[in-house]
């Protein structure tokens, strides 16, 4: 089977990159594309770049705008809030759930993630932090054996994605208590703790991430008021 991580299409060239520069904040909330410079950049033509951008835009990490042409999406609070919400429900749920089935490999996995996302954040590869994060949570959920639940979870994250990657960006002390809660989950993990315990924890891990994301938002608009 060919590889094609190893000759990627010039789109998926354009399309990596721009997906980089916005996950990782360099491209900010209603920062306007501009094709032709970002062909020239990638020593590409115009063509494979607007297919990466109609890509992007339906992963919606760009949309079109009349008399701007693309720009990233803007990033919708609200809607982070009350995914994150809900995903805290169905994730302390399903991590109660996984911890009846999970062993020591399963455990010793989480342990390792958590410090490769220890080093990820000492070295600011902070876009390889949210990855190793999503990895971290789904080693736990997918143990649960309910597949409607799992399935809900992915739908949920998906929705979030580019705010809860960014996240890590705009609020970097979150990231340092992120590890440090994963660190308990794991020990209430092995220690077989109760149902309700455990579930009640990843919860609040989830609920600590929206905590956190009011309180950037409430220091920037101070922030605009001085």
């Amino acid at each position: 089977m060919e590889d094609k991580n190893k000759n990627p299409s010039k789109k998926q060239i354009a399309y990596e990159h721009l997906r980089k520069l916005i996950l990782d904040g360099t491209y900010g909330s209603g920062q306007r594309i501009i094709i032709d410079q970002t062909a020239k950049d990638l020593s590409l033509s115009p063509i494979p770049v607007r297919e990466a951008i109609r890509q992007l835009e339906s992963d919606g990490l760009i949309q079109y705008k009349p008399y701007s042409g693309a720009v990233v999406t803007s990033i919708n609070e609200s809607e982070y809030i009350e995914t994150l919400s809900v995903l805290s429900l169905l994730e302390g749920y399903a991590a109660a759930l996984s911890s009846l089935t999970m062993n020591d490999h399963d455990f010793e996995n989480l342990i390792n993630l958590n410090k490769e996302m220890e080093k990820a954040l000492h070295n600011f590869e902070l876009e390889l932090f949210g990855k190793l994060n999503e990895c971290f949570h789904a080693e736990i959920y997918e143990k649960c054996g309910n597949s409607f639940l799992m399935e809900e979870i992915k739908q949920a994250q998906q929705r979030m994605n580019r705010v809860r990657k960014s996240m890590f960006t705009m609020v970097p002390q979150r990231a340092v208590q992120s590890i440090r809660e994963h660190e308990s989950i794991i020990k209430l993990l092995k220690e077989k703790a109760s149902f309700e315990e455990i579930e009640s924890l990843v919860r609040k891990h989830k609920l600590n991430a929206i905590s956190t994301f009011k309180q950037r938002a409430q220091t920037n608009q101070d922030q605009a008021l001085l």
